[in-house]
């Protein structure tokens, strides 16, 4: 592979985020002569960052670069702190509790690490190159960041997403699919947002649940009665809106790596 595929890694291990009361680690993948161009770079922003080598983020977008499939990008994989309370929906808690901290870890992604980026970096001030991706729980979290966002994200990658949150759980008698998944409601009452897209990944094996007994595991439902409520707003499936269901697709990294190239190519077409 020639240098000029190459992308290089800047570890960010000294930032205290007041809003979250810790330090941050952050992994800036760069494009290769990154300083030299006199450009700004599209942006994606990766939850649970800890994983991008697990995934081979880094030979995936010099791959992906190396074929013209995708432009030179800059990537910030952002470390999960307590992943249980910092991702999940900023304005309700589950009926656990947990996703306690989704509204400090949303305020830290928009109003500390967003503007240090800005700051060091030379990145696009589109929506349309800002992108904001991430894992189950940090999928979820992801979704919930860029639905409220859309003046700076215009586009959303889920993988596996925790779309089974719920404000009520399941063995109570009055639980309800429609009225407790706590991410289809925020899309219900939410209003359409214009400019915003949507990817959705799910594995056939990603779990073995059903609790409505249809045949079909509560991921794919969960992640297609979302679509659903979008759909409903007024965005397009094939168009606003990409579904990946992977047969073969299990909830775990090896999964994820195998499906982040297809999220790539639609997240960052080469122009």
């Amino acid at each position: 592979m020639s240098q000029s595929h190459h992308y290089h890694l800047e570890k960010l291990t000294d930032i205290h985020s007041k809003l979250l009361n810790r330090d941050t680690v952050v992994d800036i993948f760069l494009p290769f002569q990154y300083e030299k161009a006199n450009k700004h770079y599209p942006l994606l922003i990766l939850n649970d960052g800890q994983d991008a080598e697990a995934i081979h983020l880094k030979k995936t977008l010099e791959k992906l670069t190396l074929n013209k499939d995708i432009p030179d990008i800059i990537v910030v994989a952002v470390y999960a702190g307590d992943r249980m309370h910092e991702y999940g929906i900023a304005n309700q808690a589950d009926f656990k509790g947990r996703g306690s901290k989704a509204k400090e870890y949303t305020r830290f992604i928009m109003m500390e690490l967003i503007p240090y980026l800005h700051y060091r970096y030379s990145i696009s001030k589109s929506p349309k190159e800002n992108v904001i991706a991430g894992f189950s729980l940090g999928g979820l979290s992801a979704l919930d960041i860029a639905w409220h966002h859309t003046d700076y994200f215009g586009k959303v990658g889920v993988f596996s997403g925790s779309f089974w949150w719920r404000k009520r759980d399941t063995k109570s008698r009055l639980y309800s699919d429609y009225r407790d998944r706590i991410m289809h409601q925020v899309i219900r009452r939410g209003r359409y947002k214009p400019g915003i897209s949507f990817w959705f990944q799910t594995g056939q094996k990603d779990e073995q649940n059903d609790r409505n007994k249809n045949g079909i595991i509560d991921s794919i439902d969960d992640t297609l009665d979302l679509i659903v409520e979008l759909t409903k707003k007024g965005y397009r499936p094939f168009h606003d809106i990409q579904y990946l269901e992977l047969e073969d697709g299990e909830h775990n990294l090896p999964t994820w790596g195998d499906a982040l190239p297809h999220f790539l190519k639609w997240a960052f077409p080469h122009r």
